[in-house]
Formats: C-alpha cells, structure tokens, sequence
C-alpha cells in the first residue's frame, strides 16, 4: 500500500519526501483535531462520580 502511494506521488525522490511528510503531518492534524476528540466524548472515563 505504502508502495503504491510512493508510485503515485510526482516527481523526483525528495519531491516524493516533502509530499510524503505533508501527508502525514495532515493526518496527524485531522485527527487531532476531529477525530480524536469525537471519540473522547464516547469514552466511560469521562463519567466521574466521586
């Protein structure tokens, strides 16, 4: 899989790097910031009762 989107991507080898890199900080942002609080809402450890 990893492969085929190395495949994908234009350009030279560190083209390929930036583009890579940029991907992956984008994912790492969308579920830091969607994802992650979304399931944390669903999460038990929010229902404290002391």
């Amino acid at each position: 899989m990893y492969r085929a989107i190395w495949n994908l991507l234009p350009g030279p080898r560190w083209v390929k790097a930036t583009f890579s890199l940029a991907l992956l900080v984008a994912v790492f942002f969308l579920l830091m910031d969607v994802v992650f609080p979304w399931v944390s809402e669903m999460m038990p450890y929010n229902d404290v009762a002391v």
